[in-house]
C-alpha cells in the first residue's frame, strides 16, 4: 500500500491519465476519510466509512492554510523551473467530505490565480457527495471535475466500494455536473467476487453513462498495489474494447494501460 499524504501538497504526480499533477491533500492528516471503501484503493482499507452528510471528526485543514500550501508549492516548481500540467484536488479519500469545501476551492483558485495563472484546477472525486448543500456549485467553479463510476449495477457498485449511496443518487449527481470527465477503473479476481469488465457489468454501465452524458471517458485498471490483493489487471486489449463501446454509444473515451503501455487514445464526437 502506498503511505497517507503527511502534508497538504504533494508530487508533483506522474499520472496516466493527467499528466505530472501537484497534489492538493485537504483531508485531516494521518486519516483516511472515505465515503467508499474501494476493493482496488492504494491506500489500503478504510477503517470507517463517513456517511456522506454526516460531519467527520477532524482536525480539517483550513481554505486559507490549503491555499498557503499550495501557493508555496507552486512557487517552488516554478524556481526549479519544473512543469506541471493541473493542480489536483485529491488526497487521502474523498476531498469533498470537506466541511468548507466551496471556501477552500474559492481560496484556491486565488493561489493559482496569483502563482500559475491559467493552471488548471482540477478535482478527483467518488462522486457520492454530490446530493450535499455547495457540494456541485463547488466543483463547477473548478476547472476539471474528474469523477468515478465503475458500475452500472448497485449490487456490483456496492461490492467494489462498499458504496452506501444509491447508485441512482450518484448518477443524477454526476448528470447535473458541467463538463465532467468519468473515471473507470476495471478490475476481476480469480473468485470472480470482482469483476466489472464482463459484457453484462459493461452493458449496465454503458447505460448510466449515456444518462450522464460525460464530456469524456477513461477506461483504465490497476497499476498499483490494491487493499484486496488477490485483483488482476484488465488487458488494455479488453480496456479497448470497452472504450469503443463507449464510443459507439456517441461518447469519447481513452483506454489506459499500465505505465509500460501508456494511453490509447482515439475518441470520436
Amino acid at each position: 500500500m502506498l503511505p497517507l499524504h503527511e502534508g497538504l501538497v504533494y508530487g508533483p504526480v506522474r499520472s496516466r491519465r493527467l499528466g505530472r499533477s501537484l497534489g492538493v491533500n485537504i483531508l485531516p492528516r494521518h486519516q483516511k476519510v472515505c465515503t467508499f471503501n474501494c476493493c482496488y484503493c492504494q491506500y489500503g482499507w478504510t477503517a470507517a466509512i463517513a456517511e456522506p452528510d454526516t460531519s467527520v471528526d477532524g482536525p480539517w485543514p483550513s481554505p486559507a492554510a490549503i491555499a498557503r500550501a499550495a501557493a508555496r508549492g507552486l512557487a517552488t516548481l516554478a524556481a526549479r523551473g519544473e512543469p506541471i500540467d493541473r493542480l489536483t484536488v485529491a488526497g487521502n479519500g474523498e476531498p469533498t467530505l470537506h466541511p468548507e469545501l466551496p471556501a477552500v476551492v474559492a481560496a484556491l483558485r486565488e493561489a493559482r490565480d496569483a502563482a500559475a495563472p491559467g493552471l488548471p484546477l482540477a478535482i478527483l472525486s467518488n462522486a457520492s457527495t454530490l446530493g450535499l448543500p455547495g457540494v456541485s456549485a463547488a466543483l463547477d467553479a473548478l476547472d476539471e471535475r474528474y469523477m468515478k463510476l465503475d458500475a452500472g449495477d448497485p449490487a456490483l457498485l456496492r461490492r467494489l466500494h462498499a458504496a452506501r449511496v444509491p447508485l441512482d443518487s450518484i448518477v443524477s449527481g454526476l448528470a447535473g455536473l458541467h463538463d465532467v470527465v468519468i473515471q473507470a477503473m476495471f478490475v476481476k479476481d480469480r473468485t470472480g467476487r470482482f469483476d466489472n469488465a464482463t459484457d453484462l457489468a459493461v452493458s449496465s454501465w454503458l447505460a448510466q453513462l449515456v444518462a450522464v452524458r460525460p464530456r469524456f471517458v477513461q477506461v483504465y485498471s490497476i497499476d498499483r498495489p490494491t487493499a484486496w490483493p488477490y485483483l488482476q489487471a484488465v488487458p488494455l486489449e479488453r480496456l479497448e474494447e470497452i472504450a469503443n463501446c463507449v464510443r459507439a454509444a456517441g461518447l469519447e473515451a481513452a483506454a489506459f494501460g499500465a505505465r509500460a503501455h501508456g494511453a490509447r487514445h482515439r475518441a470520436t464526437g
